[in-house]
């Protein structure tokens, strides 16, 4: 028998479209998962060039550093036999260093180059506290406006504390559920609208707003937020309001969208001792602010140059001081993997970023994984540089790229966090 009780999403919907001023049926079409628009041209906006600010703290040019990396790359997929990988590292607002390594498909060798798209799995959720941000500034709501002014249909397993629930805890996993709730549902397929409704019924871990625990459903309803203030679909907010002015030109959302580009990584999983490609899945793709973006390794390095400062004209300092300011401590990154476990001193998470102190330095970082890819973004504010990799296999080893970067700009001992011998990556000389 089927079950009569209206989905949240659907009170959402109606709640949405009566605030933004929508028919019902443009609202019903926004709070579709899969729905994403494309910008017309009048959304279009010229692309700025980076622009010069003060320089880091680290005066000497990364160049060498960067050959090195690039050296330790290709020999990293070559040495573990991954399928591929595109790394971007940019110092004081210059890209320098950016490739594909690797292939796009084991079944259909083609080279990653710098305009292969990749999936970015939770590297996207840097994108939800950004366009947030901007509409704080614009005072279209505020961080600490209330989840239930905007969604009324929003409920949690304490009524009372529904009604505390703030953008700023939505986007900080201080929501007060338990770690990644409903996520193994969602993997199961069940659709986004019913687990936004069965958060009336998930275990509590605490009252929002007093401890960390990380979401993909709870934090993707900040779409539907960015909707209700706007009137606008997300991920049409955030492509006129990023990839446009940013110049991030293959950067999507979707499945669809992903597969329609000319030139794409496929997922790849173990099939014994070699890879195996596969067709996307789909169902992260239904939490667009969670896990919904496609890049490539090009866009990563305008949106890598963005969080740093140099395109103050479509990211203020101001916003960026605010989203990757901690807000909640999160412990258990400190133990999660060998380098975090020797380099990192402490961790928490700001809005849609985590930020760590390596070694005594301030580092913004976020990782993503969804079946067949990998990611990380990574960089020193202070320092005015950073790192961003992407790959299209289930492997750990890339990851020990981050440290290894990080070590060489802060002059820390070598150690041999990819797993290969790097005593012979002498700089190139440039």
């Amino acid at each position: 028998m089927p079950d009569k009780k209206a989905s949240p999403l659907l009170a959402i919907a109606i709640a949405s479209a009566l605030i933004g001023g929508l028919p019902l049926t443009a609202t019903l079409m926004a709070s579709t998962p899969a729905a994403t628009t494309v910008a017309s041209e009048a959304d279009t906006v010229a692309i700025p060039s980076p622009a010069k600010r003060k320089p880091g703290t680290l005066q000497r040019s990364l160049k060498p550093e960067a050959r090195q990396m690039e050296i330790l790359a290709a020999r990293l997929v070559q040495e573990k036999k991954l399928t591929g990988l595109a790394m971007a590292i940019v110092q004081n607002g210059e890209v320098i260093s950016l490739q594909g390594y690797g292939v796009t498909n084991v079944q259909s060798p083609q080279p990653v180059t710098a305009d292969t798209v990749f999936r970015l799995a939770s590297l996207s959720k840097g994108f939800a506290s950004t366009v947030s941000g901007q509409l704080v500034a614009e005072g279209a709501m505020d961080w600490d406006s209330l989840i239930a002014n905007q969604l009324p249909a929003f409920k949690l397993r304490n009524i009372e504390s529904a009604q505390k629930v703030t953008v700023r805890d939505l986007l900080s996993h201080r929501v007060g559920l338990t770690r990644n709730t409903y996520d193994r549902d969602l993997e199961g397929n069940t659709p986004y609208p019913l687990l936004a409704e069965r958060l009336s019924n998930a275990p509590m871990s605490c009252e929002p707003g007093d401890c960390y625990a990380y979401q993909n459903i709870a934090f993707s309803l900040i779409g539907d937020v960015v909707f209700a203030v706007t009137g606008d679909f997300y991920a049409h907010q955030v492509e006129k309001r990023i990839f446009h002015p940013l110049g991030m030109s293959s950067a999507t959302y979707g499945r669809d969208e992903l597969m329609s580009s000319p030139n794409w990584a496929r997922p790849h999983v173990r099939a014994g001792k070699s890879w195996r490609s596969l067709t996307p899945k789909e169902n992260y793709y239904h939490l667009p602010p969670a896990a919904g973006v496609n890049a490539s390794i090009r866009d990563m390095s305008h949106w890598l140059n963005a969080q740093l400062g140099h395109y103050p004209d479509v990211l203020p300092i101001e916003l960026l001081n605010k989203i990757h300011t901690p807000q909640v401590s999160s412990p258990g990154e400190l133990r999660s993997s060998p380098w975090r476990r020797e380099r990192l001193r402490s961790a928490y998470y700001g809005l849609g970023w985590r930020i760590f102190d390596y070694q005594g330095h301030n580092l913004i970082f976020h990782g993503g994984a969804v079946q067949g890819y990998r990611g990380l973004i990574a960089f020193l504010p202070d320092e005015d540089t950073g790192i961003v990799v992407l790959w299209n296999s289930e492997s750990a080893a890339p990851s020990g790229l981050l440290p290894a970067f990080m070590d060489r700009v802060l002059g820390l001992p070598d150690r041999h966090w990819l797993g290969i011998e790097e005593d012979d990556t002498a700089p190139a000389q440039d």
